[in-house]
């Protein structure tokens, strides 16, 4: 181990490490950020451009004048407040929080996947990874040591399963069969940046089609990897100690919990669909009475997913004993709440610099002469997405927070490919696949340390650079793969989600 993380000092990997961490936390480098904002505002204060959208005059404006700092004291709260992600997240949470707490979503991980065919194990083991990113970060934790469990069972080697468990959750974290926190976090996000340009808003179910047939796609990919690459480099196991693989069985009241949380997650589907039946439903689009494009049942997805996830942890809860009293429900709401602390601290700092960002109209005047730029040089179509998930995977590299990268590139990116004709929904999806596809190669991942615990309780003498090995097949295979459907799924046109064109 001494040797190993001498090697990994070395190199390309090394470099990235070494930049990496002279990065400070994300508070202070939106803290500096904002000062970098407001010298460029005065800079360029006065600098002006015809908005080709709306055929009116942008000026930048001066943060540092009499004018910028009025607009800064007197509304810092409103910016914290109104910053769009902040409640969406939050919501969230507080229902995911008792679904977690209860035990409920571990349990149902659980039973997923020792139910798993042995001749489908891989790809199914990939497909319920990917989807574990509805419960945020608890997948990346609960799901690779319970790979490496069921590979053990089918005669796998136990760290391919922790390989799968870590690609599929974090990898594929963007993908999904159905609308999750993910999409609400970079919805809110994408609608700050879009209002620079006056431009059309985005649903959390904006990129949901190509999303869901990416977790079908990704878990192909990953499994074809695995096979071909990963389990030959790392040949059979030999087991050296005995391992208590009971300890993921799945217990006759945790049975009775999922059953019982399984018949109320149909009666609330099926409340809901009788409530959406009628062509005067509230939940329709008043004008259209769609029930996809611009209504309320889709606005609705994230109060009806914590209606939904608080009633599941609610029922297994009760059944299983871990909620006794009524007041245990509001107790674990408060504790899932406390693992929001950090999000909340640069909640406020981030909504303070997208508001300072379109207040100046930097962002403005600097995506119309990017994309009056691009339009010249013929830099456009396929070539700019390629170059632009690139520079989102390059990012990646140096910042761990998905949410920190889209808060500082939707700005830029988001008018300007909108000023190209590009529909936000699509930027948004590109800057998902080349934020996504390396994070289990990014030195700065947060969970890192812990996937390497887990492939320590295999082979003591593994690594950070024995992960790295692993991980860059995946990675690599990701980005290609995933970036190929994006530009087959433009090529075609077809719809990216619900009321979600490529093209404006």
């Amino acid at each position: 181990m001494k040797e190993q993380n001498k090697n990994k000092a070395g190199g390309f990997l090394g470099a990235v490490e070494r930049i990496g961490n002279k990065i400070p936390h994300p508070f202070y480098l939106f803290l500096v950020l904002l000062v970098v904002v407001g010298i460029f505002s005065m800079i360029f204060r006065g600098v002006s451009v015809i908005n080709p959208s709306t055929g009116e005059v942008a000026e930048v404006k001066g943060l540092f004048t009499g004018e910028g700092l009025t607009y800064i004291f007197k509304n810092m709260v409103a910016n914290f407040i109104n910053f769009a992600p902040l409640g969406l997240i939050l919501t969230m949470t507080l229902g995911l929080g008792v679904a977690e707490e209860t035990g409920f979503m571990g349990a149902l991980m659980r039973r997923s996947m020792l139910s798993v065919p042995t001749g489908a194990v891989t790809f199914l083991v990939f497909l319920i990874g990917i989807c574990g990113n509805i419960a945020s970060d608890a997948a990346t934790i609960i799901i690779p040591p319970l790979a490496a469990m069921i590979f053990l069972y089918v005669g796998k080697n136990p760290i391919a399963g922790i390989a799968v468990g870590y690609a599929s959750t974090t990898a594929g974290f963007s993908a999904n069969l159905i609308v999750a926190g993910t999409d609400a976090l970079l919805a809110g996000i994408t609608n700050e940046a879009t209002a620079i340009i006056n431009g059309p808003t985005i649903d959390i179910t904006a990129n949901w089609y190509f999303m869901a047939v990416s977790t079908f796609f990704l878990s192909i990919v990953g499994a074809v990897v695995t096979s071909r690459i990963i389990e030959p480099r790392l040949g059979k196991y030999e087991l050296k100690n005995e391992i208590d693989l009971k300890s993921s069985d799945i217990t006759d009241i945790e049975k009775k919990g999922l059953k019982n949380a399984g018949l109320a997650t149909l009666i609330f589907i099926l409340v809901i669909s009788i409530a959406s039946f009628p062509q005067n439903s509230f939940f329709r689009n008043p004008e259209t009475g769609s029930l996809l494009v611009r209504s309320t049942l889709m606005s609705s997805i994230v109060p009806l997913l914590f209606l939904m996830f608080l009633m599941q942890g609610i029922v297994y809860g009760k059944t299983v004993g871990t909620i006794k009293h009524s007041d245990d429900v509001p107790a674990l709401m408060a504790n899932a709440m406390k693992g929001m602390s950090g999000f909340i601290v640069l909640a406020f700092v981030i909504g303070q610099f997208v508001a300072w960002f379109n207040w100046s109209n930097l962002g403005l005047v600097l995506s119309i002469n990017l994309s009056e730029s691009i339009q010249e040089a013929g830099f456009v179509g396929i070539p700019l997405f390629i170059v632009y998930m690139l520079i989102c995977t390059l990012i990646n590299l140096f910042i761990g927070s998905g949410s920190t990268k889209w808060s500082i590139l939707a700005p830029i990116f988001i008018p300007m490919f909108s000023l190209l004709g590009y529909h936000p929904a699509w930027t948004q999806l590109l800057y998902r696949i080349g934020d996504s596809s390396t994070n289990i190669i990014s030195p700065l991942y947060t969970y890192m340390p812990i996937i390497l615990a887990y492939m320590n309780e295999y082979d003591e003498d593994s690594g950070i650079g024995t992960l790295l090995s692993l991980m860059i097949p995946y990675s690599v295979a990701f980005l290609v793969f995933w970036a190929i459907l994006a530009i087959v799924w433009y090529l075609i046109g077809l719809p990216l989600g619900p009321g979600a064109p490529i093209m404006l």
